[in-house]
């Protein structure tokens, strides 16, 4: 079997033991996670409950502090370069240059993933977020819901297999919330992996396949979204953390 078969056939995200601490704080304490090519996986938990830090572990923007993270069948603690060519990251901060124009933004990433007929897919995403018109503005004229389009534009421009959204309409009006969400519910397409953090439950069960709810650094319920609704997910939510306490 090639190497190519081996990682089609391998899950998109694996996680063994994964921990992670900072000092004495266990952000992380032992997540066992797989995560099938082309789920949609929604991650519910309250402020502290570990989700950033989940999602920056299986994005390779942190290290664990045990355990290992596979992504596409490969090792993320030993191969990062080809792998931070297949996933990419949508959070609340942008990480866009101010100074620079939409344009220049999507050229500059776009030429460090090497992203051919780069021209087309600038033009290609700009329009899927609806901001073809607004190329030439600078991204620091802009508000910040018109700012959270262009991340998401930067983040799908190389087309990475995986894509790891973290409480993506936070910080937004509910009118750029609005166009977020509907960007969000077709950000899946083509087979592409989508993990998601948020608080928002009517949201998230309407995006993912599947939900999970993290506490206190572990995953304490897993269940497919269509067997789910907002009331059975809150109530779940309640009685985890109660017993956590």
């Amino acid at each position: 079997m090639t190497e190519n078969s081996e990682r089609t056939a391998a899950p998109a995200i694996e996680a063994r033991g994964l921990e992670k601490s900072y000092g004495e704080n266990r952000a992380l304490r032992g997540i066992d996670l797989t995560v099938r090519s082309g789920e949609r996986l929604v991650v519910f938990g309250p402020n502290g409950a570990g989700k950033t830090t989940l999602l920056k572990l299986l994005s390779t923007l942190a290290k664990p502090s045990a355990g290992s993270v596979r992504l596409n069948g490969l090792d993320a603690g030993g191969k990062g370069s080809r792998i931070r060519r297949q996933v990419s990251l949508v959070s609340h901060l942008t990480f866009l240059y101010d100074d620079l124009t939409i344009h220049e933004n999507l050229e500059f990433y776009g030429r460090m993933y090497d992203v051919t007929g780069l021209e087309n897919r600038i033009r290609e995403v700009t329009a899927w977020v609806r901001l073809e018109s607004r190329l030439h503005d600078r991204v620091g004229t802009l508000s910040r819901g018109l700012q959270q389009r262009v991340s998401i534009a930067r983040a799908v421009l190389h087309e990475p297999s995986i894509l790891f959204l973290d409480e993506p309409e936070i910080g937004l009006d509910p009118q750029a919330a609005t166009v977020i969400r509907d960007i969000l519910e077709n950000i899946g397409s083509g087979g592409r992996t989508v993990v998601m953090t948020t608080h928002n439950l009517e949201r998230g069960l309407s995006l993912g396949d599947r939900i999970i709810i993290m506490d206190r650094g572990k995953i304490v319920y897993d269940a497919p979204g269509h067997e789910l609704n907002e009331t059975t997910v809150k109530q779940v939510y309640d009685r985890c953390t109660d017993t956590e306490k």
